[in-house]
């Protein structure tokens, strides 16, 4: 038979029951020159070949051979009983062989770790030691070019531009990226063909340029010719006049209502196009943001140029209403590219969050680091940068770095309170110090002076402390307010003293993202509409950047000096008053004081003259370092200890210890919409991964505390292992979402 002389990779049967065999050559092969494709984006392209060489050497053991054939149901000759099957070792070792320990985090890790994720140095220099090669393996087979990969080495921006070597873990990783990426990607041309050809997207960027100033004409033409409006157009002049400039770090200061979203994508465009970029990532803090602008985006560019990437998202809710017409074959095909593309972000354009961007540049994981590679060439739009942590402020800065040095990327910087990174940013301590980027571009310059320009708001602080009832009196006398606070508790306690006049509204995390949704569009429709006299919304941060509501009257509990104008860009946002009002409180008679990471913001505020001009650009410089002088340090989990030194590199500890947010609560789902019935298809179906986007759409996430309180009420159900049922309908309210209180012993006293 055919078969028992070939070394199988992968195999399957036709339609007629027919073996169709990739051989390991073949395989290895097609990897190669894919990897090599990647990894040429950033001047390794021999290197990337070398991986797909090598990377799956180990299935020529016998021992793979004779699993792949018995699981499949092929003869075997060989009856020996092997210990284990793995391959991956092998790659590793051989690697070693041809071009010493100098590789390890070049070549060696990569092959190794290709299924399992990148190891720590000592994990792999241990797996070095213990394993073996394989007799049968055909050593003559290889052609290494070991003269042109010391060549590429050498001339790569690492060693020309004498690159700091802590940037080195970076270059590991982007390696292991296009290993992985062109390793599945060949399986699935071979396995799959169909879904194979769903991928990648026919349109780039300079296609789909014009579709942008198409529709940035029209937004202009129709737009009355106000103060404001002539504002935005001169904004958007100023970003198409910088955006010829060469490769590297920029900023956009734009205070809230000066159009920074679509000027931002506009001069991300036509930079990319003029300096030949494949992509635009735009990083987005809130998923409500990412939602509205993701909406926006694929109106103007259509469904399928356009990745939305975040835990809320699912490809399978793609409408025949949102495709303009097309047939159901077509919407189909689209959902499925979806799904695909969050794999490997193999789009034109990808809206995702700042969790999801950072976490997978320190990541470990095959399927997280999959996309990292078609990050290489790419414009990166850092939006809201002031809500960049300081905890991570080292890592993530450096990273940014090493994009740009490294890998040919642009990062620009949007936000109406630009933080400082530039020059040496230094803490309390000061051992804790580190060198920010050196040159930062602003697009727009300072004698714009657009906090004058666009100023429609009067600040008013009182930092004397106030009770909940002090507040809540002073709210009711505005018909159309919104109060934005530091905690959900706080959310809770105000909207339980507003009368029950007109329509009164809360928005906290304790809601689930689709309730949220809906109260945030309910809030915009009655502001439009003006049905509602009297509108009083109770909100906690989540409504501060992004979310477009224009009230007359806004309140923000004590923060920080980004929080509070990010609060008072929800008041007057359209200019329609000749003033808005914004007053800053505190509850501190409630013993409510700001804790933590918001506590060093607020107090930073609170340094600053109190006759600053609140809106200046100086002010928030002078605010942001201050913040920076009372940070005990940059890189709260030591990820410089992890990765910097590149002979002692641990992957693992650092991908485990980069974690922007801390997943220490629980999830509960909640009845909400057709919850119920998704939870009822879990039950019959078990986890799917569409399932679970699904569900994302109606958890709450809550303290273990508050968890454990609501399992002594008897109100929560484990449906499958790990998962969390809201079983309890009362305990969660259609108006505040999840309840804390016991539902049942109020009842009881009631009676």
């Amino acid at each position: 038979m055919k078969t028992e002389k070939q070394v199988i990779s992968h195999l399957y049967q036709d339609d007629r029951g027919e073996w169709i065999i990739q051989t390991n050559e073949e395989h290895q092969k097609g990897v190669a020159e894919l990897a090599a494709a990647f990894a040429g984006q950033f001047g390794y392209s021999s290197w990337g070949y070398s991986l797909g060489l090598l990377h799956d050497k180990g299935k020529e053991r016998n021992a793979f051979q004779q699993y792949i054939r018995k699981a499949n149901g092929l003869p075997v000759t060989d009856n020996k009983i092997y210990k284990e099957h793995n391959h991956a070792f092998v790659g590793g070792i051989l690697a070693r062989e041809l071009m010493g320990m100098s590789v390890l985090n070049l070549l060696t890790n990569q092959i190794i770790s290709h299924h399992s994720g990148l190891h720590d140095y000592s994990d792999i220099e241990t797996i070095l030691q213990e394993k073996q090669l394989p007799e049968e393996i055909d050593r003559k087979s290889i052609v290494l070019d070991k003269v042109q990969l010391i060549k590429e080495l050498s001339e790569a921006p690492l060693a020309k531009q004498k690159i700091d070597l802590k940037h080195f873990h970076h270059l590991s990783r982007m390696l292991f990226s296009c290993l992985v990426d062109a390793d599945r990607l060949d399986t699935e041309h071979f396995m799959n063909v169909e879904s194979w050809q769903k991928r990648g997207c026919a349109s780039t960027l300079a296609e789909l340029l014009p579709e942008l100033e198409m529709y940035m004409k029209d937004l202009q033409e129709k737009a009355s010719d106000t103060d404001v409006n002539r504002i935005r157009r001169q904004i958007l002049q100023q970003c198409i006049k910088m955006s010829t400039g060469e490769k590297g770090f920029y900023s956009l200061t734009v205070p809230t209502g000066g159009g920074k979203t679509l000027s931002s994508l506009l001069w991300a465009m036509k930079h990319a196009v003029h300096n030949g970029m494949s992509r635009i990532i735009i990083a987005i803090p809130y998923t409500s943001i990412i939602v509205q602008t993701a909406a926006q985006l694929k109106r103007i560019f259509g469904e399928e140029n356009v990745l939305e990437h975040h835990s809320s998202f699912n490809p399978d809710e793609i409408q025949d209403e949102n495709l303009n017409g097309k047939t159901r074959q077509e919407i189909i095909a689209l959902r499925e590219k979806a799904k695909l593309a969050t794999e490997n972000w193999d789009y034109p354009i990808i809206v995702t969050t700042n969790v999801q961007l950072f976490e997978s540049m320190f990541s470990n994981k095959p399927s997280v680091c999959r996309k990292l590679h078609n990050l290489a060439n790419s414009v990166i739009l850092l939006d809201e940068a002031q809500t960049l942590p300081t905890d991570f402020l080292q890592p993530i800065v450096d990273g940014m770095k090493a994009y740009q040095e490294m890998f040919g990327v642009s990062v620009l910087f949007t936000t109406a309170s630009q933080p400082v990174l530039s020059g040496l940013i230094e803490g309390s301590n000061p051992r804790v110090s580190f060198k920010g980027i050196d040159r930062i571009t602003e697009i727009i310059p300072k004698d714009f002076v657009l906090h004058d320009k666009l100023r429609r708001v009067r600040l008013e602080i009182d930092d004397a402390g106030s009770t909940y009832d002090e507040i809540a009196g002073r709210l009711v006398q505005f018909e159309k307010v919104l109060c934005i606070v530091n905690t959900r508790k706080d959310a809770k306690e105000l909207y339980d003293r507003l009368p029950e006049e007109g329509v009164k509204l809360h928005l906290s995390r304790m809601m689930c993202p689709e309730h949220i949704c809906e109260t945030i569009n309910r809030i915009k429709e009655l502001l439009r509409s003006n049905d509602a006299p009297v509108i009083r919304v109770i909100a906690t941060q989540l409504v501060e950047a992004g979310v477009d509501m224009d009230f007359p009257v806004v309140f923000r509990q004590e923060a920080g000096l980004d929080s509070v104008l990010q609060a008072a860009g929800r008041c007057n946002r359209e200019g329609k008053l000749a003033q808005g009002k914004t007053f800053v409180f505190s509850l501190s008679a409630e013993n409510r004081k700001p804790y933590g990471s918001m506590a060093a913001a607020n107090n930073a505020r609170l340094n600053l003259p109190a006759t600053s001009d609140w809106f200046a650009p100086s002010v928030m410089e002078a605010y942001f370092k201050q913040l920076y002088s009372r940070t005990e340090t940059f890189d709260r989990k030591t990820i410089s200890h992890y990765l910097y030194k590149p002979n002692e590199l641990c992957f693992e500890k650092a991908s485990d210890a980069f974690k922007l947010i801390e997943d220490d609560g629980v999830n509960l789902i909640v009845n909400w919409g057709n919850s119920m019935d998704l939870v009822a298809e879990l039950k019959t179906s078990g986890c799917t991964y569409s399932l679970m986007k699904q569900l994302a759409k109606y958890t709450v996430g809550i303290r273990q505390s508050d968890f454990k309180k609501l399992v002594q009420y008897g109100a929560v159900k484990e449906i499958l292992e790990g998962i969390y049922l809201l079983s309890d309908r009362e305990q969660y309210d259609k108006d505040t979402g999840v309840r804390l209180d016991n539902h049942w012993m109020e009842e009881i006293l009631m009676i």
